[in-house]
């Protein structure tokens, strides 16, 4: 492990976390809010300008983790997905002399043996690796017709040392986070670290990636509109893959999309159903969707058959699995969220796993209903324009949840969470009213009909549903009167619960207001009286209060 590496990372995390700390918590916390509010952005700009230049400087994973948060548009601030952005595509290359001789000693011979032509500047540079054009001198059938353009993806020298150095920094920087009790109850940061470095190195492995090309092309080879290259076998080792060249116009630049003749709208649309197509029906998906990877290509022709344009995927090194249990949840919550069936949710979250033991299951149905009721069918756009006064006041109605958080993330599907979450980002930007609800309508009508639950079916077992309630009723009924008779009915209203807490903390910063002035007026007449004792014991008391009354303020917070 590389020491000095490790140290330099730390302590940049160290630092940011510091910050936060003392911005976000402390300042915030005792009667700072406008300033640090005022400062969040410049403080946001600064983190993130810090860690490019910190990750472009060190690559390897850093680079990696800053292109997948570049591409949270849809919940990180634009202050950092606009300066991690850059991350895309200025990545520094490698030496091409360190990389010439890499190539030569796997695949056992010189560049002119192997290939009859070879561009010694990368077409793309990545942080494990970086990719050059070549061509063979003799052609393949990768499954889209003979062809000997090619692109060569290469290693990095000693990747596998910078890989361990920064897996063994994150480790720290998780452990720090797994001190905080909310992190830690939802989240065990080093069972995901041991997930994602098994598919960290499972990508620099160039032998299971060709093979993952070859699955997916097989996957999609009835798919109009979809292309994956093929592999090139005998210019292939564990560390140097060839693969056929199909790069085109990166997905992320709108304006050349644009004047290609290509509908933004239609392409974010295509994303979104190949995903759910690998999720849903594969059960394996392209798990690093982040813009370099993915590429727009025009027709070559206009012929009626061809589609106007193509979506190509490359980089088949990051792929995940859906285990047969989480996609028949998978399956349960996009119907669920297509029908706003709330109940539903909740039966997706317990097959998902997703729930801590003792989760209040009737409280998050009631929470999912009024998103439903105030949030489902609005895009993106129109999302980010809700007020924050409105979000406060959901928050408010079901503080009792949002305080205990009942949720886990299974390692099974963590990975399928960070694709789905930058995928969201990559939608969001080619279409900014990109409507989710609307684009999963049409794959839940699929799904119900694939289950069989056709629409005389659901009616039918809804009937069945209310049938059986109406014949527990009398029963329960009886029930209820029962306890009325006994004095044992309780009511439950959450927003009352909460205003009769909020104003017993009041009370109490009133209190502690009180007597810290009372404190200090007397240590003030005291220490003008010559009673330096006295005065010097009432300011430690008041000092004493006065962190009384910033606790009192946190645990209102």
């Amino acid at each position: 492990m590389n020491r000095s590496r490790y140290r330099r990372i730390v302590f940049f995390f160290g630092r940011v976390f510091l910050s936060i700390i003392f911005w976000d918590l402390i300042l915030r916390r005792i009667g700072f809010r406008k300033t640090v509010n005022r400062n969040r952005s410049k403080r946001l700009h600064r983190y993130a300008s810090e860690y490019r230049q910190l990750a472009v400087q060190m690559g390897g994973v850093l680079i990696k983790v800053g292109q997948i948060l570049s591409a949270r548009a849809d919940v990180l601030p634009k202050e950092i997905t606009d300066e991690l952005s850059g991350l895309q595509d200025e990545v520094p290359a490698e030496d091409f002399n360190a990389i010439r001789q890499l190539i030569e000693n796997e695949l056992g011979g010189s560049l002119s043996e192997k290939f009859s032509e070879f561009d010694e500047h990368p077409l793309a540079a990545a942080s494990l690796g970086q990719v050059h054009r070549a061509k063979m001198f003799s052609r393949e059938d990768g499954g889209q017709g003979e062809w000997v353009e090619v692109v060569v993806k290469v290693q990095r020298p000693d990747i596998e040392t910078v890989i361990a150095t920064d897996l063994a920094a994150l480790g720290t920087v998780g452990n720090w986070a797994m001190r905080y009790k909310p992190i830690r109850r939802r989240a065990d940061i080093p069972s995901l670290l041991a997930e994602f470095s098994r598919i960290l190195y499972e990508e620099i492995d160039y032998i299971a990636e060709g093979r993952n090309a070859e699955t997916f092309n097989e996957n999609f080879k009835d798919m109009p509109g979809v292309r994956i290259p093929g592999v090139a076998w005998s210019l292939t080792t564990r560390r140097v893959l060839t693969l056929e060249d199909v790069y085109a116009i990166k997905i992320t630049d709108y304006e050349q999309i644009t004047a290609a003749g290509v509908n933004l709208d239609e392409v974010a649309a295509r994303v979104f159903d190949v995903y759910l197509h690998q999720i849903f029906e594969n059960g394996f998906f392209h798990a690093d969707p982040h813009p370099g990877n993915l590429f727009v290509e025009p027709a070559a022709s206009n012929e009626d058959d061809d589609p106007d344009w193509t979506l190509t995927f490359v980089d088949f090194g990051m792929v995940g699995h859906v285990p047969p249990g989480a996609r028949a949840g998978l399956r349960e919550m996009t119907i669920g969220l297509a029908t706003k069936d709330s109940a539903r949710i909740v039966k997706a979250f317990q097959m998902l796993n997703v729930l801590l033991p003792g989760a209040d299951l009737e409280l998050i149905a009631q929470a999912e209903a009024k998103v439903f009721d105030r949030f489902w069918g609005m895009t993106m756009d129109e999302l980010r324009e809700i007020p924050f006064e409105e979000m406060q006041e959901f928050a408010s109605e079901f503080r009792e949840l949002i305080y205990s958080m009942p949720f886990q993330v299974p390692q099974d599907i963590v990975f399928l969470l960070k694709t789905i979450g930058i995928l969201s980002g990559i939608c969001t930007g080619l279409n900014p009213n990109f409507n989710f609800w609307e684009s999963l309508m049409p794959y839940a009508s699929k799904l119900l009909a694939e289950d069989g639950e056709s629409r005389f079916d659901f009616f039918l077992s809804e009937a069945g549903a209310i049938l059986q309630t109406l014949i527990a009723l009398p029963r329960q009924l009886d029930s209820a009167l029962g306890k009325i008779e006994r004095d044992e009915l309780g009511v439950r209203i959450p927003q009352l619960e909460t205003q009769l807490v909020g104003l017993e903390l009041t009370m109490r910063r009133i209190i502690y207001a009180l007597v810290f002035l009372g404190l200090i007026i007397s240590a003030v007449q005291l220490q003008l009286g010559g009673e330096l004792l006295f005065s010097r014991l009432l300011y430690a008391g008041s000092v004493v209060v006065l962190l009384g009354l910033i606790l009192a303020r946190a645990k209102k917070g």
